[in-house]
């Protein structure tokens, strides 16, 4: 089997993570625990992921010329992540991400993007041509949709197939959907995508079927241990979750994310690829932090066939 190529035009951040029992409201001092400092970052997470499941990762992205920074490069050279077209600057610091644990592992975080803003749509036509021979190009929300959209539209121009995690959610013109071949909100990125409350009690069903007319290619809304729901044509499929004990999940809306891109990439079905993607999720909440625990190739191809 080819290598599958793919490129992620997205963000790094700096994770700084404690756990403790409940979100603090302002004024008040907690004890936490299990402070770790790592890499994160969604373009980046799913970049890494893509390349532990076989793919030949490229990045395309902005960090500060500092310490944090160093972080990114070394991530990158241990993990084999190419980085032709990640760009340090003096301009401003690398991103920062602040995540809050409960004890059941569901979080809270506060993001400071920092370099990651200056990412625009002129430099990623700086990586016209190797958009142009990959075989998927990745996009996320944690830079400006600008930069974003061109990296999906120059996909869409070379016939490269183009995915879209819209984390942190907004919503967005209809122009930049229909460059989007696979849509991948949570249930709360789906409300807030169509403009609405992130609670906002509509089935979610519902509302999936509402903004694939806004001329998504395939919606596919990950619903944590209820698995997937995938729109297409004029179907509606459920993939079910794969249960395991849940450590943290962070990473794993970006380790369904890198499973996805590499499952499409390497012909399988939608349907089949979306099953290899909840099963890379799934590994990822099983530790602590997003690196550690996003899955290499044989970890998922061995739930894959378990599930």
């Amino acid at each position: 089997m080819t290598q599958p190529v793919i490129t992620v035009v997205g963000s790094f951040a700096v994770g700084l993570t404690i756990r403790t029992s409940h979100m603090p409201v302002f004024g008040e001092t907690l004890v936490g625990s299990d402070f770790d400092m790592g890499p994160g970052g969604k373009g980046s997470n799913q970049a890494v992921g893509a390349a532990r499941l076989g793919a030949d990762a490229h990045f395309v992205g902005i960090i500060g010329d500092d310490k944090l920074g160093e972080i990114a490069t070394d991530l990158y050279a241990q993990e084999g992540v190419n980085t032709t077209h990640l760009w340090k600057t003096t301009q401003m610091a690398t991103g920062v991400g602040f995540i809050i644990l409960n004890p059941t592992g569901e979080n809270g975080i506060i993001l400071d993007m920092s370099a990651n803003k200056l990412l625009d749509a002129a430099f990623v036509d700086g990586a016209e041509a190797q958009i142009a021979r990959s075989n998927i190009v990745m996009a996320v929300l944690e830079i400006p949709v600008a930069a974003a959209a061109r990296g999906l539209e120059l996909g869409k121009k070379h016939g490269v197939r183009t995915i879209l995690n819209p984390a942190p959610a907004t919503k967005l013109d209809d122009r930049v959907l229909k460059q989007v071949d696979y849509l991948t909100p949570n249930e709360t990125e789906l409300r807030i995508l169509l403009g609405l409350a992130p609670n906002d009690p509509t089935p979610t069903v519902e509302l999936a079927a509402q903004l694939r007319r806004h001329g998504v290619g395939n919606l596919i809304v990950t619903m944590g241990e209820k698995g997937a729901l995938i729109l297409t044509g004029d179907q509606t499929t459920p993939v079910p979750g794969v249960a395991v004990e849940v450590v943290d999940t962070t990473g794993a809306g970006d380790a369904f994310n890198a499973g996805l891109a590499v499952a499409l990439a390497e012909g399988r079905s939608l349907a089949e690829a979306v099953k290899y993607a909840n099963c890379a999720g799934a590994i990822a909440c099983t530790k602590l932090g997003v690196i550690p625990a996003l899955g290499y190739r044989a970890q998922v191809d061995e739930l894959y066939a378990k599930t």
